[in-house]
């Protein structure tokens, strides 16, 4: 596999540190100092709310935070009074990282869409970014530059479980209110499915889309049918296959942009074991934008990083999961993996096997054992 570059440990060092101070600056934000944080058990597990009094002074409102047992969030209900914002020195990191160590920064307005959202409590309701705009944080997280042309986008995606978006009794205000914040032009694009209610907003400006996604976990009759989210201020999320794998057990990160944006993100392994998936199933036009030309590529990048970060069992673990789901994954994966030149496949296999075999399992069992020849790699089902 082609070497990726790594950054400088101090520039680690100081997205680390951006990447704490961003959090603790989020709760400053989002908390007032009237209120209070408690812990309330549903379904036999505990989960931070935060209670502050009304403005008529009738009752409390209640905002979700997060699990108890999520170490960093239960860190930081506990030192809630002595933690203090640092906007300032954080706009210093920023700029820092993006300037000299030429970490991506997202277009300004994918950025002011993503920190808005942050605002309003997505990220705290356990909302996923993902898509390009997730994928320029990986270099930061890895310590690996990525390839910059896969870091290209017009759009911005959010997810979020359904099941989540139910239990939380908790919502963000009105996602188009929220939007038109950011650039007032924004409007709803009335699903296909349902002209009701609307996935995507759109920018009449700019173009720029905003699309909302959550897994479909139920039959494929609900395949292109809009789901109500009662935690996304009146938006609906269009169902995707195989996006449950995708989102589940996120990541912390910062999107680089103003003073640091605190986000979840996908596991670094969870997104390029998921490009492969989806990349032989978006259909290719010659156009070197088209869509799953650049999941490839992602892929391919994140996978080269980790290999040379020695992250074998990682990746490995992501890809047997996904191996192990069913025989429709494993089309999606093998012909996805077809797609890559022979080096890049061999290599692939190679490095594959070896993470496989250091968490305890046998390569032959995920077609690992020597690379396929002939007619049958490119036919097997």
């Amino acid at each position: 596999m082609a070497p990726t570059q790594p950054l400088d440990i101090s520039y680690q060092t100081l997205y680390s540190e951006l990447v704490q101070r961003s959090l603790d600056e989020s709760f400053t934000s989002e908390f007032s100092s009237d209120g209070r944080f408690v812990a309330v058990e549903v379904k036999g597990k505990k989960y931070w709310y935060f209670d502050k009094p009304k403005s008529d002074g009738g009752g409390q409102d209640r905002s979700y935070v997060g699990p108890v047992d999520d170490p960093e969030i239960t860190k930081r209900v506990e030192a809630f009074k002595d933690l203090k914002a640092d906007i300032k020195g954080r706009r210093r990191l920023v700029s820092t990282l993006v300037r000299e160590a030429y970490l991506p920064r997202p277009l300004a307005l994918a950025g002011q869409v993503v920190e808005q959202l942050a605002k309003a409590g997505f990220f705290r309701m356990r909302g996923v970014l993902v898509g390009t705009v997730a994928y320029q944080c990986y270099s930061a997280i890895l310590g690996r530059r990525l390839d910059a042309v896969a870091m290209q986008t017009g759009d911005a995606d959010f997810a979020q479980f359904h099941e989540i978006s139910v239990a939380i009794k908790d919502s963000i205000p009105p996602i188009l209110q929220v939007l038109q914040e950011v650039d007032p032009t924004f409007r709803e694009v009335p699903s296909q499915a349902d002209s009701r209610v609307s996935t995507q907003f759109v920018s009449k400006e700019t173009n720029f889309k905003v699309e909302f996604l959550t897994p479909n976990q139920w039959s494929d009759d609900q395949a292109g049918k809009p789901v109500h989210m009662p935690a996304l201020g009146g938006a609906s999320a269009f169902p995707l296959r195989f996006l449950d794998f995708l989102i589940h057990q996120p990541v912390r990160a910062v999107l680089l942009h103003g003073a640091g944006v605190p986000v979840l993100i996908p596991s670094p392994e969870r997104y390029a074991v998921h490009k492969l998936i989806v990349g032989s199933r978006r259909k290719i036009d010659g156009d070197p934008s088209a869509k799953s030309s650049k999941d490839r590529l992602q892929a391919k990048s994140i996978i080269e990083a980790m290999v040379a970060n020695r992250q074998h069992a990682d990746l490995a673990s992501a890809f047997v999961e996904a191996w192990d789901r069913g025989v429709r994954w494993k089309t999606e994966i093998r012909a996805s993996i077809a797609t890559y030149d022979e080096d890049f496949q061999t290599s692939l296999r190679t490095e594959l096997a070896k993470g496989i075999r250091e968490i305890g399992s046998n390569p032959e069992d995920y077609d690992l054992a020597q690379p396929p020849t002939g007619e049958g790699a490119e036919t097997a089902e």
